[in-house]
């Protein structure tokens, strides 16, 4: 039984992908297209990764890919993106037509046999919206297609709207190169000692910014090796207390007896028992 020639295929800019059986088309590397079966019917991704070694057998088995895309299906997939554009341009009016101010449709996505219609959205202060009338107006307006809804979470919102990031990058990072999202919590933003105003932290998701995450590891790590804030210290000019924390440069700042501000590497640092203990 021959190796199975397994490739990773997304659908989307920088969206997820997806590992598939191409044993039918070895040829096919990087930066090729190929045809798919999906969820969501026959799909055309590009493929993203090949595997030398095939990764670990999920326990439902590799999906196969179908064959290679030829020229037509590139020209067939543009068509496809311009109908997307369309159905959602309708989608967006029908809605505002039916009042349906709390769903905000960011997307449409046809599969490639041209079955399904799915509309993506997001809604505006949680809760779970009626679809209903708006599925049934567009399910009438598209007659030759099964229309289906799916739900983003406010980050994938984002990362398909345009926009510039909050550091000044044109595109965002979600946008960019995020293909799956961490989890943030605000002790990250702590730890590097960064300010806790919402506007400095907070993305146009409305929720934690993704950067948070890139250096907290490191941030947290040198903190380990360094004394927290209101601890007390001896330096080399006597002992005082860490008003604030320098993670990346390995220092404290330290008020002293006298009052004054200064700043020591902690090499230069004993803790006060430590030095009762030397003593």
């Amino acid at each position: 039984m021959s190796t199975p020639y397994i490739v990773g295929v997304r659908f989307r800019p920088v969206g997820k992908v997806y590992h598939y059986d191409a044993s039918c088309c070895r040829e096919v590397q990087v930066g090729d297209f190929v045809i798919v079966p999906s969820r969501r019917g026959t799909q055309i991704g590009e493929v993203v990764q090949t595997f030398a070694e095939p990764p670990e057998r999920p326990e439902e088995g590799w999906r196969t890919v179908v064959r290679q895309a030829n020229g037509r299906d590139l020209t067939l997939r543009q068509l496809i993106r311009r109908r997307e554009l369309e159905a959602l341009l309708a989608a967006q009016q029908k809605a505002r037509e039916l009042n349906c101010t709390e769903i905000k449709l960011v997307e449409a996505e046809i599969s490639f046999d041209q079955r399904y219609l799915t509309f993506l959205y997001g809604v505006s202060g949680g809760g779970r919206p009626d679809l209903r009338r708006l599925h049934s107006a567009l399910a009438r307006k598209f007659p030759r297609r099964q229309v289906e809804f799916r739900r983003l979470g406010p980050r994938d919102v984002a990362k398909l709207l345009p926009g510039m990031g909050a550091c000044g990058c044109a595109v965002r990072c979600c946008a960019r190169f995020l293909t799956e999202f961490s989890p943030v919590s605000i002790k990250m933003a702590k730890v590097q000692g960064i300010s806790l105003t919402p506007s400095e932290i907070t993305g146009s998701c409305g929720r934690l910014r993704c950067c948070l995450v890139y250096e907290y590891e490191q941030y947290a790590e040198a903190a380990k090796r360094l004394p927290r804030r209101k601890k007390r210290v001896q330096t080399p000019e006597g002992e005082g207390k860490v008003v604030d924390v320098y993670p990346l440069k390995e220092s404290v700042l330290v008020a002293l007896a006298d009052g004054a501000l200064k700043e020591f590497h902690r090499d230069e640092l004993v803790r006060p028992e430590a030095a009762a203990v030397k003593g």
